[in-house]
């Protein structure tokens, strides 16, 4: 399952149609902390968060997955490219950092290397070993 976290309505729209669409199950959150409140009982197998939303940010959100030792990989997604934000992000632990609007493709491809990334950290692909 895919997280959605963005306080745009339109953009959690259309993100779940976009993943739902491409056989991935989706929960969309619009703030931070809702994301945090859920999060013991949605385990998500990656999280897509919005860099600039009002209260948490999503550079916080992933800060504080790092901090508390969650294992979900994680998309900055963001309207305001910035190199600075991009190489703070990545620093962070983030898998991936798309600009809005976001290229189909470049984000389903974000998706499934986060996904593996996720997969291999919990060690679920022993069979990637025998080839």
């Amino acid at each position: 399952m895919i997280a959605v976290v963005d306080d745009e309505e339109a953009v959690c729209r259309a993100l779940k149609r976009l993943l739902n669409a491409s056989s991935l199950g989706v929960v969309t959150f619009s703030s931070g902390q809702a994301f945090l409140e859920a999060l013991p009982s949605t385990r998500p197998d990656c999280a897509l968060l919005d860099l600039h939303m009002p209260g948490l940010s999503g550079l916080d959100l992933l800060k504080r997955l790092v901090n508390t030792g969650e294992s979900v990989p994680v998309i900055i997604i963001t309207g305001r490219d910035d190199q600075g934000a991009c190489a703070a992000c990545l620093a962070a632990g983030a898998s991936a950092y798309l600009p809005k609007p976001m290229d189909h493709a470049k984000l389903l491809q974000a998706i499934e290397k986060a996904l593996l990334q996720g997969h291999s950290q919990e060690g679920q692909h022993p069979s990637r070993n025998g080839g």
